[in-house]
């Protein structure tokens, strides 16, 4: 099955747009479209007509144009009509928004969908999903555009069973800087399941990292995708729902899905190195790393400061992931001692966690950095900035990134998220070094490496 006018299109078709109601969700689609990306949108609705202007088509076969994708948000009892009508008309693909299928109660009509579209060989996402939302290419979310947080392009995809945890994960990416290849709901994935997106992100240049939240898997299904997972050359970030009877319950109610042994399932994935997150916290950390750095490492840590008590809880966070934060030998300390200004080398303490205490400056950090790019033993060093020190400057991010360009040691950073400090987290984001806005989450990133069977 091709997904290219899946995820790729120059030509989409939303189908119940309304002449009546502009808050309708196919209307709100097709606005969008219309209005912030580049492609070419025609609406469609049985009763014809005009729509600002625009011709609004009576059915899919009415356009005069080749179409990729037809988003179809109209009753469920009309959705296999369309469906037959796209088919005929040799539409590229489709994500079908509205619900009312199997998690409804309607399987059968569910499985009329799949039975037209495999005998078609025609690719559908969905139904009961928010559908595609591709940075600066076009968005099928019903969600008005100037409420939706929208990530930049990245290298990372993401795919969803629930449409309100991909948005708000890409609400999370966007603050966080992660940006992303695609992100997409696949809902009740009647059709298109996670094994297949698999395949396609595989394959995808545009696509580093894969991402998936899953509530559950047809028998035998998690099984396949774990081995599938497991082959592929791109890390998989994986976050599952359904671990308690409670949450196995809301699964099945939300997209008909068997949540399964989760217990079983997890130590699976583990076995696999696919990247198990616990929450959505772990998996943007995960992805933010694994965006920047796929190296693997046994998870030796160095953590620089100029807060003795960050340093104190970066190294609880690493003892409870099962990194290590061992005393740097001598030489390195030495090394580094003799580099530091004046004023802060009686009193720094290198023995790591370093403190280059409140009174550094920028080039006792880059002191410490070097030191530890070529230190022994080192693989990850955690950098913790506390941007109001005033010894610190907007320029410290881009130089930290610069002493680590050509070294095979990791750096990953603390820094806390406001627009005052964004010429400096900008610093190392643009040489593809990795920001956390809290200290556990930069201890995640180097955790994130250790656990990856692909890095």
């Amino acid at each position: 099955m091709n997904f290219k006018a899946l995820f790729n299109p120059e030509t989409i078709a939303v189908v119940g747009v309304s002449l009546t109601n502009e808050r309708h969700p196919a209307n709100v689609i097709y606005n969008k479209l219309l209005l912030r990306y580049p492609v070419k949108v025609y609406p469609v609705n049985p009763r014809g007509g005009r729509l600002q202007q625009d011709t609004v088509y009576a059915s899919v076969a009415h356009i005069p144009a080749a179409i990729d994708l037809v988003v179809v948000a109209v009753r469920a009892d009309y959705v296999p009509d369309i469906v037959k009508d796209c088919i005929a008309s040799g539409v590229g693909g489709a994500a079908i928004i509205s619900g009312g299928f199997a998690e409804a109660g309607r399987v059968d009509l569910q499985q009329q969908l799949v039975d037209m579209a495999r005998a078609a060989d025609f690719a559908f996402i969905g139904p009961n999903c928010l559908g595609i939302y591709a940075p600066a290419r076009f968005d099928t979310f019903f969600l008005p555009g100037e409420r939706l947080v929208r990530p930049e392009p990245g290298n990372v995809a993401v795919v969803s069973q629930s449409g309100g945890v991909l948005v708000d994960q890409m609400v999370k990416f966007a603050e966080q800087g992660v940006g992303l290849s695609l992100a997409v709901s696949i809902g009740n994935k009647a059709l298109i399941r996670e094994v297949d997106l698999l395949d396609y992100f595989a394959a995808d240049d545009r696509t580093r990292v894969i991402a998936f939240y899953v509530e559950g898997f047809a028998r035998n299904e998690g099984r396949r995708f774990v081995r599938r997972a497991a082959e592929l050359t791109k890390p998989v970030v994986m976050l599952k729902a359904g671990k308690t009877a409670a949450g196995s319950k809301a699964v099945s109610s939300h997209t008909a899905s068997l949540a399964g042994d989760y217990r079983v399932f997890s130590e699976i994935m583990t076995q696999h190195g696919i990247v198990e997150a616990r929450d959505e916290f772990e998996m943007l950390s995960f992805c933010e790393a694994l965006s920047c750095y796929q190296k693997p490492i046994a998870g030796n840590v160095a953590i620089i400061s100029v807060s003795g008590g960050h340093g104190a809880l970066a190294s609880d966070v690493c003892a409870a992931r099962g990194l290590s934060v061992n005393r740097l030998d001598r030489e390195t300390r030495t090394g580094i001692r003799e580099r530091l200004s004046s004023r802060i080398q009686a009193i720094a303490s290198l023995e790591n966690p370093i403190d280059l205490t409140g009174s550094a400056v920028d080039d006792d950090f880059v002191a410490a950095a070097a030191g530890l790019s070529t230190a022994p033993g080192i693989e990850a060093v955690v950098l913790l900035l506390l941007p109001y020190s005033p010894g610190i400057t907007s320029d410290l991010g881009a130089r930290l990134s610069h002493v680590f360009r050509h070294s095979d040691k990791l750096l990953v950073a603390y820094v806390p998220h406001q627009e005052k400090y964004r010429m400096l987290i900008e610093g190392f984001e643009l040489n593809n070094v990795p920001v956390s806005s809290s200290i556990e989450g930069a201890v995640l990133m180097v955790e994130a490496l250790r656990r990856c069977a692909v890095c």
